[in-house]
């Protein structure tokens, strides 16, 4: 599937301190593929320092409110890179998401108190105040920017995979799932895109598919493995990676491209500030080091944006 135009182109407190035990959460029977699943998991990890040399600047520093100085930041941890990840030492993030979130600090002279928190907890809770700013792989979409602000940094999107020895053809319409069960993570886009078309089986006089959905990416990929799903639907990167890591996996198709940004409560002030900070790391080099670092530099923006419009290649699937 074709990408689209408008993709291709301080201080820092540590991270607070999360325990190991979380990111292997599976469903119930996993067994020993699992395990080993997680230690290749956990051995792909790239750690290379792509953001300490970052430089502050203060021309973007300047566009944050008078006294900013310290912002809490939401990390969902999905166990899959590029998505945020723990090292085998139980207290460090390691992620596209926390390596931009880094840089960003670093170009605006900030300090983060970093929180995790699930998925689909992290959007409310950043109207409530608890977050000033989350990243999770937010992708863009007009539902979602009718109550939330976001400042884009990277295109990803929605795609499939599935087992290896499946039958089962690229997904260019949603009607080709009837009668499947459709693993996803809960409260995603993804979720989102499946629920609202669920009527397409039925107008065509099928079976309904089965939407599942699991907090935990482990769970999904467990799912899949042990045949209580047929497919699983989810980022474009993330189903790269882990078709690429583990086995008796393929990837089917992108299906819809979506840029990603960091979310912020709705009217927030920080927005200009952090798409400048973007737009200067890609100016300086270091957006393209992140995306090296975690391979998916075909995703790369030429310029970060404030809430733009949903892309519409494929928006009403």
């Amino acid at each position: 599937m074709r990408t689209p135009t408008r993709a291709r182109n301080a201080l820092f407190i540590p991270f607070a301190l999360i325990t190991a035990g979380t990111l292997l959460l599976t469903g119930c029977g996993a067994g020993t593929d699992d395990a080993v699943n997680a230690s290749a998991r956990s051995e792909a990890i790239p750690t290379t320092d792509v953001v300490s040399a970052v430089k502050e600047d203060r021309a973007a520093a300047r566009l944050l409110p008078s006294g900013t100085r310290t912002l809490t930041l939401a990390v969902s941890v999905s166990g899959q890179p590029p998505g945020t990840s723990i090292l085998d030492d139980g207290t460090t993030l390691a992620g596209q998401d926390v390596d931009f979130a880094r840089a960003v600090a670093k170009v605006l002279g900030l300090r983060l108190r970093t929180e995790q928190a699930s998925f689909e907890a992290i959007l409310p809770a950043l109207d409530s105040g608890k977050y000033d700013v989350g990243v999770g792989n937010f992708g863009v979409t007009d539902e979602r920017r009718r109550a939330i602000d976001f400042v884009t940094y990277i295109n990803d999107g929605q795609g499939f995979a599935t087992r290896r020895d499946s039958r089962l053809s690229p997904v260019t319409d949603l009607q080709q799932l009837c009668g499947l069960k459709v693993a996803t993570g809960a409260g995603t886009t993804f979720e989102a895109t499946l629920e609202k078309n669920r009527h397409l089986c039925a107008d065509a006089g099928e079976k309904a598919y089965e939407v599942q959905t699991y907090s935990e990416q482990s769970a999904i990929w467990s799912s899949l493995q042990q045949g209580r799903s047929d497919i699983v639907m989810s980022t474009i990167n993330g189903l790269r990676y882990a078709v690429a890591h583990q086995q008796g996996l393929k990837f089917l198709n992108e299906f819809h491209r979506l840029d990603v940004g960091f979310a912020f409560k709705k009217g927030t002030k920080l927005a200009p500030a952090f798409q400048a900070a973007v737009n200067r790391l890609i100016a300086d080099g270091t957006y393209a080091d992140i995306l090296k670092k975690w391979n998916t530099t075909g995703s790369a923006l030429t310029k970060s944006e404030i809430s733009p419009p949903e892309l519409p290649e494929r928006k009403d699937q």
